[in-house]
């Protein structure tokens, strides 16, 4: 009898930090109803920042994205595919910078801007499509 391991994506009760990595501290999150959240992490050791976005509740493929995005330098990354139970990690040099981030799990999509800066109010979106 062989085992076969699941694939990274679609492991349960994942966290931000066994997405991103040793080192990532969760710095702001936003929910997605009721089905999952996304996760904004940072790492002060290399000055980047982390999306990823993780269900709830694990189970059959669903579209699903994490993305950032840094305004002042047009820095991006992002993740758009179908998956079990996250998307990302999505990584950017985000170290003195605003930074603009989300997701979405299947309908549900989330838009955070003027993120984790002092210069600006944090304002977000949540919408269904």
């Amino acid at each position: 009898m062989t085992a076969l391991a699941a694939p990274a994506s679609a492991a349960a009760s994942t966290t931000p930090q066994k997405v991103c990595g040793s080192g990532y501290k969760t710095v702001n999150s936003a929910p997605l109803g009721s089905l999952g959240t996304v996760y904004l992490t940072y790492n002060s050791a290399n000055g980047k920042n982390c999306v990823t976005t993780i269900r709830s509740n694990p189970g059959a493929v669903l579209d699903m994205s994490a993305w950032i995005y840094v305004p002042d330098n047009e820095q991006n990354s992002d993740d758009f595919g179908q998956y079990a139970s996250y998307a990302g990690p999505t990584y950017v040099y985000g170290k003195g910078h605003c930074v603009t981030w989300g997701g979405n799990i299947s309908n549900v999509y989330v838009q955070v801007n003027n993120s984790n800066c002092s210069a600006l109010k944090e304002s977000r979106v949540t919408f269904t499509r």
